[in-house]
């Protein structure tokens, strides 16, 4: 069974159409990229994978909950097991690294101090961050900021990393190594999906790709050309 199934799905923002007849499958441990020019609705789509869009019709299931039907209260034990990599960040600027983690996992439930303690070490140690525990996020450069964010993303093991644009403040060999690492995390038994403008990417590191275009979402085969004009790049 897939991970992720939509079928026939219609997706809204407000009464405008952002997406229609939205068929997708996405197995365990897949590398997934979505493709499409700024507007084109891979942020939307991301969004109703984690419950924060609704599902207007068709049929969606994300790791066995029906998307179109969910209940309010069911969505925190979906999110629990999906990470989410935002562009900007979105780190605690009032608090060090180590309490940006910590307040993740106090928030979803682990009431252990030394369990906590041991997972935020070794997540920062899996995105290379291991000595940066006391640092503020101003302190960081973007990068270190990204990898942060990604720590945060895995310290409840995952199933499913949704990344958004996860390198578009980045300079190009900074994103490389953001894209290196969630792929080394995809080798470890998670799927991850990410929203990218940045074709070279799709060619150093090959996955499924979406594109996301004229209201549609078509998987695009690896002989067809990925190039895709934008100039909000």
């Amino acid at each position: 069974m897939s991970q992720i199934s939509y079928q026939n799905v219609e997706i809204r923002q407000q009464e405008n159409i952002v997406l229609e007849d939205v068929n997708l499958q996405i197995q365990e441990k897949e590398f997934v990229y979505l493709i499409g020019k700024v507007g084109s609705g891979k942020s939307s789509l991301l969004k109703t994978m984690y419950g924060e869009l609704d599902i207007h019709s068709g049929e969606a299931n994300v790791l066995g909950y029906d998307l179109a039907h969910i209940r309010r209260k069911q969505i925190p034990a979906l999110r629990k097991r999906i990470g989410i990599v935002f562009q900007d960040f979105q780190l605690l600027i009032d608090r060090n690294v180590y309490d940006n983690l910590d307040f993740v996992l106090k928030a979803t439930g682990e009431s252990d101090k030394r369990k906590r303690q041991f997972r935020i070490e070794e997540v920062l140690e899996q995105v290379g961050m291991s000595t940066k525990g006391y640092k503020m996020p101003h302190e960081l450069s973007g990068g270190e900021q990204q990898r942060i964010v990604i720590a945060r993303a895995i310290l409840n093991n995952p199933e499913i990393i949704l990344a958004d644009e996860p390198t578009g403040n980045l300079d190009p060999e900074t994103g490389r190594q953001i894209v290196e690492l969630l792929r080394t995390i995809q080798e470890k038994g998670s799927t991850v999906i990410m929203t990218t403008h940045n074709m070279q990417l799709l060619e150093e590191f090959p996955g499924k790709v979406f594109r996301c275009e004229n209201h549609r979402v078509v998987e695009q085969k690896e002989t067809e050309n990925t190039e895709t004009p934008d100039n909000n790049q």
